[in-house]
């Protein structure tokens, strides 16, 4: 099983491979001819569905075909049109009938010959063949379809020259496992699709059981909606009664509250009589106390010019000595910078003066002492001849 497994892959993957035409070479001569007759074939198609396109819109395309490929497909054009004439008026008797058939076989042979002509000179020029591919985008559905058929037939045909007997053997198991398989996947798709009706029915069920779940709700809603009304009805006729008695009750309180005010409008009205007299008191007493008051600010006021024109005096005073002050102080800077400066001059003539009695000292004691060197000097001068002449006597007497 261990080795089953692997071969039966390598064997559908071998499969795979030639069922695909990608994977299809030609060995032989042979299967090379037969493709290229195919694909010449296929190749002629597609140039002979592009014909009807280009005869529709030869002028646009005169330019690019030449004059003798234009004057073919003019050609082709006449036979075609005279073709479809022919097809559309049937015939009479039965003689007509054969003179059409002779004539439409006739036309027949020309439309091969013209076709073939122009397939002719349009495979002698393969950059016109793929300019006009490009061109002519769309062509008859029925066409397309032929060429396609065409095509999976070239593929066909391809596999079934490049098919040997162990490639077919193996084709052919390959399609049984399929085939198996498909079994196997139809008989899971049966169960699951059984599994999956009764989940719809399990479904179902609990559906209805909802439904009639939903429908015994709303039976108690109803139910409550008419024990609901019955209770707002009752509510409705103790608040009307409530609201009767407490309107009573209001009525009697607004009774009492009127005699109140009438009896308080009376106090107030005996208030007011009783401190009018006082109030005229007070005002008298007020307009007393504001003639004081106003005594008082202008006595403030003749106290306070008073005192404005004495302190602008003085502060005038002040003011002027002031600048006085500013003067001497500027006079007392100017004589402090010259007492300052002839301080310093005092200074430096008594060190000067210092300095000059100093050098005059060490001049004098440099006088004294040169003075006395000079007195040693000549004396002992004057004695030094004395003292050669004794010695030059004595070394006579030792003689």
């Amino acid at each position: 099983m261990g080795t089953a497994a692997p071969k039966k892959a390598t064997i559908a993957l071998d499969a795979t491979k030639a069922l695909d035409p990608r994977w299809l070479k030609p060995d032989s001569i042979e299967t090379e001819r037969i493709l290229s007759v195919l694909d010449e074939a296929v190749a002629k198609l597609e140039l002979s569905c592009l014909i009807p396109c280009i005869v529709d819109s030869l002028d646009r395309f005169a330019d690019l075909l030449g004059p003798e490929i234009t004057n073919n497909l003019i050609e082709y054009q006449k036979l075609s049109n005279r073709m479809e004439q022919l097809l559309a008026s049937p015939g009479e008797d039965t003689v007509k009938a054969e003179e059409q058939r002779g004539s439409l076989h006739l036309l027949e042979e020309h439309l091969r010959c013209a076709v073939r002509n122009i397939l002719r000179l349009l495979l002698a020029s393969p950059l016109l063949c793929q300019a006009l591919k490009r061109e002519v985008q769309s062509r008859a559905p029925a066409a397309e379809a032929f060429i396609k058929a065409f095509g999976e037939f070239r593929n066909f045909m391809l596999e079934r020259l490049l098919t040997g007997p162990t490639e077919e053997e193996e084709t052919v198991q390959l399609m049984e496992d399929v085939s198996l398989r498909i079994k196997k996947n139809t008989a899971t798709i049966t169960a699951l699709q059984a599994e999956l009706a009764a989940a719809i029915r399990a479904r179902d069920e609990a559906i209805q059981n909802k439904d009639n779940l939903i429908k015994g709700l709303k039976t108690s809603t109803q139910d409550l909606d008419e024990d609901s009304k019955t209770t707002i009805l009752q509510v409705k006729q103790e608040g009307e009664k409530q609201q009767e008695e407490e309107l009573r009750a209001s009525q009697a309180r607004c009774a009492r509250l009127q005699q109140d005010i009438q009896q308080l409008e009376a106090e107030l009205k005996k208030l007011v009589l009783e401190h009018r007299a006082s109030e005229l008191a007070l005002r008298k007493r007020k307009c007393r106390v504001e003639t004081e008051i106003l005594n008082w600010v202008q006595t403030y006021d003749a106290d306070m010019a008073e005192k404005q024109a004495e302190y602008e005096e003085v502060h005038a005073a002040y003011t002027k000595e002031k600048a006085e002050l500013s003067l001497l102080m500027e006079k007392h800077a100017l004589l402090l910078q010259e007492y300052s400066q002839i301080m310093e001059e005092r200074r430096r003539n008594e060190e000067k003066k210092k300095q000059a009695l100093e050098e005059l000292a060490t001049m004098a004691r440099a006088a004294t002492r040169i003075q006395a060197f000079w007195r040693g000097y000549v004396i002992r001068s004057t004695f030094k001849p004395k003292k050669k002449k004794k010695g030059k006597g004595k070394r006579k007497k030792g003689k």
